[in-house]
């Protein structure tokens, strides 16, 4: 069994898996997050392997937990892949846009695949049928636009995701904010499509990350939604680099 390990700057999260089969994900702090590893380890004794994916400082604590207990990889810009990275600048390509790709490779072989991750930022990432990653499009997701009308402005609040209670007409300052926002969103995530349907019609999109359920039902054309994608790449990215 593989154990999946993401560090980012606010929360520690585990994936399990039983050979590609995704089986459980479990979300810590830092201070928590060794206590947290050792129930994992108790309730799922026949793991083996891990990776370790960072955005973020590992605590020591954590990596001599895993070091002793798992064969541990560090996924890196040097990392194995499945595909073949056309990007102009691979070493400033981020490790969960990579990881999201070798998903799509891994998950829709020999197709178009255009991911989409709605998180912090939204990222754009598209693989040819031929397994040739071509780059894509970064912009700012849905609570940084938020946070940047509240920042910018002296009077407009601060809000959190929420749907509007209108496609497009907002009765109440909130409301006119959550319309432009998630309005603004998926009127971009459309035209993106567009623009790759119209030169690969059999197109696969995949919509992934934090908001995707959020947006996913506002969104025109049609995709692929789902919650594991990231924590598939990694996985698969762990096979490769495996002994």
């Amino acid at each position: 069994m593989n154990l999946v390990v993401d560090i980012g700057n606010t929360q520690i999260k585990f994936a399990v898996f039983d050979g590609d089969q995704f089986v459980e994900k479990i979300t810590s702090s830092p201070a928590q997050a060794p206590s947290a590893l050792q129930r994992i380890l108790e309730s799922y004794p026949k793991l083996t392997q891990g990776i370790i994916s960072s955005t973020a400082e590992l605590p020591e604590v954590l990596r001599e937990n895993l070091s002793a207990s798992l064969e541990l990889i560090e996924f890196t810009h040097q990392s194995k892949v499945n595909f073949i990275n056309a990007y102009k600048t691979p070493e400033t390509l981020g490790l969960d846009r990579i990881a999201l790709v070798a998903a799509a490779a891994y998950l829709f072989p020999s197709q178009n695949v255009l991911v989409i991750d709605a998180g912090t930022c939204i990222t754009y990432d598209f693989i040819d049928e031929n397994s040739m990653y071509h780059g894509g499009a970064i912009s700012p997701g849905l609570q940084m636009r938020y946070k940047a009308m509240h920042a910018f402005t002296k009077k407009l609040p601060l809000l959190k995701e929420a749907l509007p209670p209108s496609a497009y007409i907002g009765k109440s300052t909130a409301e006119a904010m959550q319309v432009g926002v998630c309005k603004s969103i998926c009127y971009e995530i459309d035209g993106y499509i567009e623009d790759y349907l119209a030169d690969y019609e059999d197109l696969t999109v995949v919509l992934t990350g934090g908001d995707y359920k959020l947006l996913s039902a506002s969104i025109k054309n049609s995709i692929f939604a789902t919650s594991n994608f990231l924590w598939k790449g990694l996985n698969k990215i762990l096979q490769l680099n495996s002994n």
